[in-house]
């Protein structure tokens, strides 16, 4: 099938294209992660390239709840266009990891209602959804954290990243380590809640990759931002 560049493109012309490069083995791994799609996602990429952007598309695409669309959409949408509430909307369908990672990353991040989306979702009680809340906050931890109550998350943290549910845990902790490598004021503290709470500390690590248990994280960063 050629590849679907044309301005007049439908949501069925890409779903088909989508359906030509399936493939069970990348389906098989994809789903022990929980994203139950089979595209190579470089491939995916070089589709939703040759859309370019088409907002009207993304929307048709993201409403056929298939996954590899989703993803399609998420990289040819307009996300300046979206409301707060549609982008919460979204986000609260999004179960799928990959689907909702890169629709916080790719969208919600660049959108003008990413502060409003951050704080309506921080403390919400759907794990998944608060789990987007603290990637925003990490995300604030780190570009610009004037107004955060920097301790009040580690208290957060401490009181609660131990027994949260796993994404919700994934997106503390991530939040943790960016506070010790972004603010060495604080450093000592997230390392030492880090090690008593021993999140993701025996998580199985590729060589060559960080660990993500965070006194580890912050040590080896801060190790490569700390000039020779």
């Amino acid at each position: 099938m050629p590849p679907t560049t044309a301005a007049q493109a439908t949501a069925s012309d890409v779903l088909a294209e989508l359906a030509a490069l399936e493939d069970p083995k990348i389906r098989a791994v994809n789903e022990r992660h929980g994203d139950d799609h089979g595209v190579n996602l470089t491939k995916l990429r070089a589709v939703a390239k040759g859309l370019k952007t088409q907002h009207d598309l993304a929307r048709d695409l993201w409403e056929t709840g298939d996954t590899a669309a989703r993803l399609v959409a998420i990289l040819i949408c307009r996300p300046k266009a979206y409301s707060a509430d549609e982008l919460d909307a979204m986000l609260r369908d999004a179960r799928v990891p990959k689907v909702h990672g890169w629709l916080v990353s790719y969208v919600v991040k660049k959108s003008p209602h990413v502060e409003e989306l951050r704080v309506r979702w921080f403390a919400d009680p759907d794990p998944v959804v608060a789990s987007a809340g603290w990637a925003l906050t990490s995300d604030r931890v780190a570009k610009s954290p004037e107004g955060l109550d920097l301790p009040g998350l580690l208290d957060r943290i401490e009181a609660d990243m131990q027994d949260a549910p796993e994404r919700l845990q994934w997106a503390m902790n991530e939040c943790l380590a960016t506070i010790g490598i972004h603010h060495p004021d604080l450093r000592e503290r997230a390392v030492a809640i880090g090690e008593r709470l021993e999140v993701l500390k025996d998580y199985p690590t590729p060589p060559g990759c960080t660990s993500p248990f965070a006194p580890t994280w912050i040590a080896e960063i801060v190790r490569r931002q700390t000039p020779a």
